[in-house]
């Protein structure tokens, strides 16, 4: 049988994007809402002091204290011991906290992603004390602030490298080590510290605990300085017989030798690594939809009806970086989905990331290269927008770490069969 391979043209791949954005989606009423106060919150308190804490890096913007008291991150309510649902109700698909969720980040992020960074009780470590920890826990945790501290000197992208040790004594945990890159390491309240209890039982043996502020042998040793997202705080921790009580813990605290466990750890990853990806998808937004109006300005008319060939090259950059947004934020919103929808989302979750964190980066570049003097200066945003976008490629996971969880989803591999 005769293979015919047939090479596509670039104007023709070009073509196809644009046909493929026409296709506009139909947004439902309530995620509409959801965007249009979402944005007015950004365009209203986020933007205007955008520049202001860019510039007072570690300087706590007291315009959000506003949002102390708010809920921003909800636990799913649990049915009730022989509660049932109406017929035909479990199959339905559940419009759920993550889809409203990446919705509201995105918006957020439009406005300034280290604000929303900035905002109170909505830490990554308050995510992880939702998705694992148990009633008295999220008595004792739910209200408070929480930062989330899994990098170290020597473990970064590998979490399975982690290195802080976890000790029991008596009805008590003795943690020593050293934790860096922690997000609002200042402000939080509590840090979630990713701890081994058993070195020997590798990934088994890693085990999350609460950490409270003031607990002695708990150090900030220092803040970082950053080239992005300047306004969130960013530190070291170092635990030097820092000790806890024993049901700090979350999670169960046995060790099993298997890496179920670590597993239950890192499925935290899976509901997070979309919220990055809609921070990206909200930053590289920001930076098209400003270089539009730019170019508006000039006289350019942007409109998808047009055929390719008959625009300028300007156009067809931005079509394309349109199109990439939008692809950001479906792939973002189908991890979200499915984790409300209690389907195992590992894929989707990496695929969203590995996709929104690297375009954002070329995104925000490129829109500073095509604004030329407007693209650099510090008058406007843009130059902003390129710094933030950066670490959006980095945190949760480098882009190099999604890819290798994609290839192995996809090739049915174990992490020991592809590395």
């Amino acid at each position: 049988m005769a293979v015919v391979l047939r090479f596509v043209k670039p104007w023709q791949l070009f073509n196809s994007v644009r046909r493929a954005t026409m296709i506009q989606l139909v947004t439902p009423d309530y995620i509409k809402t959801l965007q249009d106060n979402m944005h007015k919150l950004a365009e209203g308190v986020l933007r205007p002091i955008s520049r202001k804490y860019d510039e007072a890096e570690h300087e706590y913007p007291k315009e959000l204290d506003m949002f102390r008291g708010i809920k921003v991150m909800a636990r799913p309510k649990k049915k009730k011991e022989g509660e049932s649902s109406a017929s035909g109700e479990e199959k339905k698909p559940k419009r759920g906290a993550n889809l409203g969720m990446v919705v509201t980040i995105e918006e957020m992020c439009w406005g300034d992603a280290a604000l929303l960074l900035s905002f109170p009780n909505a830490g990554l470590g308050n995510a992880a004390i939702l998705a694992v920890a148990n009633d008295e826990q999220l008595e004792r945790f739910g209200n408070k602030w929480a930062a989330m501290a899994i990098t170290e000197p020597g473990a970064g992208s590998d979490s399975g490298a982690i290195t802080t040790t976890a000790t029991r004594d008596g009805d008590y945990w003795i943690l020593n080590g050293e934790k860096i890159f922690v997000t609002c390491a200042d402000r939080s309240e509590v840090v979630v510290v990713w701890a081994t209890v058993d070195k020997k039982a590798g990934k088994a043996g890693i085990k999350s605990f609460v950490v409270e502020k003031g607990t002695p042998g708990f150090t900030l040793e220092h803040l970082e300085h950053k080239l992005g997202i300047r306004a969130s705080d960013t530190g070291t921790f170092v635990l030097s017989d820092c000790r806890i009580p024993y049901n700090n813990i979350l999670g169960d605290p046995e060790v099993k030798m298997s890496t179920e466990g670590f597993k239950g750890v890192m499925k935290t990853f899976d509901n997070t690594r979309p919220l990055v990806a809609s921070m990206a998808t909200g930053i590289a937004r920001a930076a098209v939809e400003f270089t539009r109006e730019q170019y508006e300005k000039k006289g350019y008319a942007f409109d998808y009806k047009k055929n390719l060939s008959n625009v300028s090259a300007v156009e067809r950059e931005w079509y394309l970086m349109d199109a990439n947004v939008e692809a950001m934020r479906l792939l973002t919103w189908r991890a979200a989905w499915m984790a409300d929808n209690n389907q195992f989302n590992n894929l989707e979750a990496s695929m969203a990331k590995a996709k929104a964190g690297r375009y954002a980066t070329l995104i925000t570049q490129r829109c500073s290269e095509l604004l030329g003097p407007v693209g650099y200066s510090t008058q406007y945003l843009a130059e902003k927008w390129m710094r933030d976008s950066k670490i959006m490629d980095i945190f949760e996971g480098t882009g190099q770490i999604q890819h290798l969880i994609i290839a192995r989803n996809v090739l049915e591999m174990s992490s020991k069969e592809l590395k």
